[in-house]
């Protein structure tokens, strides 16, 4: 696995688009690992402090996660070092788009992440550029349809992702009308936990579990683990976080998901950050959820968890530990020698899967397909890995080496 490792990280990309605004200090890059399949796909971030070789990991990330998730094209991924609070940010990226544009009418497709909105800012703005949809690249690349089964696959594709959840088992509000976009990708990090427990042995309800990050994915990766009966034992998020040794009820994680601004925790009971870091690497836990931003995680402190009684780790996070490498670096090889770490390109597929499931010529249109759909690949992925290595250590080096295999 590590041979194929470093082939694959040591591969240069196909693609790299750099710009600089004209108005700001911003810089974005698009990186194309590779145009396997005559695509590739990957969202846009932001954030301040970004540089051209963290869009590179993550265009490599994307394309394993693509082994998973399908389709079967190239990674790719596209950053702008700005401030995403910054007033200008709206034309910065109304410019961003205009000059990626053509890549997106070709070859590329992207989407949403980090301080990026899918449906508030790349929709709208991608639509203004003249390109039918952020994923139109990936059609015209890599499914070549016809132009009248295009439209009607990017239909698909466009009301699917900003599909209003209905049912009650997905959504924890139906009046308040949250979407697939909001909710998938932290329903499949709980469908990982979920499945890792049906395959390996045990079951979700009664285990303990500490969620960290409390945005999108987060807080609904705590939602649904606590509808599965698991005690949500602590929360750490940006600013502060919580903690209740019993474990959060449904309801109050149900009341804390409801209550969030935007993607940051909000309750009268919050503890300060500095104060919750040094405590809640050390509560008995079974269950850890990261699902804030990468490399985060310390050796130190998943050894505390690990000491506490750590059984999985579910990635919500594109690679997760503090570790300088691209993948599988010290700290997640120290990790995944000793607990069941189930890797982010599986863990966190959901709005992959979503974007490929809708891409399909005609597919049901329910939250129940769509919401299964999802939790079938995750669940696939992890039995193709158990069907390689049942030890409950060692799981993501095997993930990764039915991936690579793939790619190299």
């Amino acid at each position: 696995m590590k041979e194929l490792l470093k082939l694959y990280e040591n591969k240069q990309p196909e693609i790299v688009f750099n710009w600089k605004d004209s108005e700001t200090e911003a810089e974005g890059w698009t990186v194309i690992n590779s145009l396997r399949g005559g695509a590739a796909g990957g969202g846009t971030r932001m954030r301040e402090g970004l540089d051209m070789n963290e869009v590179l990991s993550l265009a490599k990330t994307m394309e394993v996660k693509f082994t998973v998730s399908g389709p079967t094209i190239g990674g790719a991924k596209s950053g702008i070092n700005f401030n995403p609070h910054d007033p200008r940010k709206k034309g910065v990226l109304e410019r961003w788009y205009k000059a990626v544009s053509p890549l997106l009418k070709s070859y590329y497709g992207t989407g949403g992440d980090l301080n990026v909105d899918e449906i508030h800012e790349v929709i709208p703005i991608t639509e203004s550029c003249g390109v039918w949809h952020p994923q139109e690249g990936v059609f015209s690349g890599h499914f070549q349809p016809t132009e009248a089964d295009k439209i009607n696959r990017i239909g698909q594709l466009r009301q699917g992702v900003i599909k209003v959840l209905e049912n009650t088992d997905f959504s924890p509000d139906v009046s308040r009308k949250y979407t697939v976009a909001d909710m998938i990708t932290g329903y499949g990090v709980a469908e990982g936990v979920r499945h890792y427990y049906e395959i390996y042995g045990g079951e979700v309800k009664g285990k303990r579990a500490v969620v960290q990050g409390f945005g999108n994915v987060g807080s609904a990766a705590a939602y649904y683990l606590a509808q599965m009966g698991a005690k949500v034992v602590g929360i750490i998020d940006r600013d502060g976080g919580l903690i209740n040794e019993e474990g959060f009820s449904f309801e109050e994680i149900k009341q804390l998901f409801l209550n969030k601004d935007g993607n940051t925790l909000v309750s009268d009971q919050m503890i300060p950050f500095t104060e919750i870091n040094e405590k809640i690497w050390n509560l008995d836990t079974e269950i850890f959820a990261p699902c804030a931003a990468s490399r985060l995680i310390t050796k130190e402190q998943i050894s505390s968890m690990i000491e506490s009684g750590l059984e999985v780790i579910s990635c919500g996070a594109n690679v997760p530990f503090a570790d300088k490498e691209i993948f599988f670096g010290n700290i997640m090889e120290y990790t995944d020698e000793r607990v069941s770490l189930i890797p982010d390109f599986i863990s966190n597929c959901g709005m992959a899967r979503v974007f490929a499931y809708f891409m399909e010529r005609k597919v049901q249109m329910t939250d129940e397909a769509i919401f299964n759909d999802t939790s079938m690949t995750i669940k696939n992925a992890i039995q193709n890995t158990f069907d390689h290595n049942s030890d409950k250590t060692n799981i993501s080096k095997t993930a990764f080496e039915i991936a690579l295999k793939q790619l190299v």
